[in-house]
């Protein structure tokens, strides 16, 4: 690793001052990413800015139906919340699966949507979900956040600091994971909400997560299992690597939505 200076941020405008000051520095949350990045010496921030230790982007929130999870919150936070569960219980299955218990008590969901890998889980639950996305400087909808392959909307310097969505009426996430990593070499979350149905693929694109309108159109007017039948999942796009090919891929999609579709009931 090459020399770089640490900085424990004590509050949202805290850890932006510091930023700004430092062009060439990063935020740090979980490290999941970051740190083994810089250990192949592949990153080589100046700075790195802690967020793990500010009281506000901490904890899962729910007034009513609107949930909001601080952006350092760890997945093992969310899969235990028993509010949560208690309304949005794919979720915590979805953030009780990532990984081993090391990466869930120190990976977090603002720094998993932030870096948007192609094979994440949380990127499907919050495109599934519709959520939103709010930074220290706006609110973006999941639908324009995740941009492409480990690319999203932040801006330089601009910093993930909750995740906030209305609990969906029914939802289901179900994954073919790696058996190493654990990644998901295919992820579907499956959402009913007030605004209609919404299907998110991961682990699949070439591009990374998607939505599926096809498999939105056949439950919004069936909602089983059954209704994706019929269903053909384009294999074009998908990704192919030593793991599986886009047709084995494209298969795995249809099968990980049904599974999803029947865990949501």
């Amino acid at each position: 690793m090459y020399a770089t200076s640490y900085h424990r941020a004590s509050s949202v405008e805290d850890a932006v001052k510091l930023k700004s000051a430092h062009d060439e520095g990063k935020y740090l949350s979980g490290g999941m990413t970051l740190i083994s990045t810089m250990k192949q010496r592949l990153a080589a921030p100046s700075d790195l800015i802690d967020l793990r230790h500010i009281p506000s982007l901490r904890g899962v929130r729910i007034e009513g139906r609107k949930v909001t999870i601080g952006a350092a919150t760890p997945h093992a936070d969310v899969a235990a919340s028993r509010e949560l569960a208690a309304i949005c219980p794919a979720l915590c299955q979805l953030a009780g699966h990532i990984g081993d218990p090391h990466v869930r008590h120190m990976g977090t969901i603002g720094g998993s949507i932030a870096n948007n890998d192609p094979a994440a889980d949380y990127p499907a639950g919050v495109l599934g979900l519709g959520a939103t996305v709010v930074t220290d400087r706006r609110s973006i909808s999941a639908d324009d956040f995740f941009t492409g392959l480990f690319e999203t909307a932040l801006a330089e310097g601009e910093m993930v600091t909750a995740v906030t969505f209305e609990a969906p009426e029914k939802a289901g996430y179900a994954k073919f994971n790696n058996p190493a990593s654990r990644f998901a070499m295919t992820g579907v979350f499956v959402a009913k909400t007030a605004g209609g149905v919404r299907v998110a693929v991961t682990g699949a694109g070439s591009s990374g997560v998607f939505r599926h309108s096809g498999f939105e159109q056949a439950l919004a007017g069936n909602w089983s299992a059954d209704a994706l039948s019929n269903i053909t999942v384009d294999s074009s796009g998908l990704m192919s690597d030593l793991h599986a090919n886009a047709e084995y891929r494209a298969n795995l999609v249809k099968v990980m939505a049904r599974r999803a579709v029947a865990s949501a009931g």
